[in-house]
């Protein structure tokens, strides 16, 4: 496999917990399940910031830009193993296109930054 791909972004996680506090943002940005992971959290923001930075780092990593992509193109899973990406039917398939077998996710933090790198193997 070769890489095809890589993007990484970083999100303030102040500036995130801003726009959370405009009606509506999160719904229009976040899948519901990203929603419940965060809420279930005591770092609402923290969370939010990192799927968004990985959104970016997505877009980045495939030459679309997010306004291309979409930001409901994907959600960010939580597992035991790491986050993941989970994507829509018809993403999945332009990434197939694209010869975009895997798409391998890492998200960090630390203090007031969230940062998302991708890799896009195929």
């Amino acid at each position: 496999m070769a890489i095809k791909g890589i993007g990484v972004d970083v999100c303030s996680i102040a500036r995130m917990e801003r726009a959370l506090s405009h009606e509506g943002f999160a719904a229009r940005v976040f899948s519901e399940e990203e929603i419940a992971y965060a809420q279930a959290s005591a770092h609402l923001a923290r969370h939010f910031a990192g799927a968004f930075a990985a959104r970016e780092a997505l877009a980045k990593a495939g030459g679309w830009g997010i306004g291309a992509m979409g930001l409901h193109a994907c959600r960010v899973e939580r597992t035991k193993n790491g986050p993941r990406f989970v994507f829509t039917r018809a993403f999945a398939q332009k990434l197939k296109e694209a010869g975009v077998a895997h798409a391998h996710l890492s998200i960090s933090h630390d203090g007031d930054v969230a940062v998302a790198m991708v890799v896009l193997e195929g």
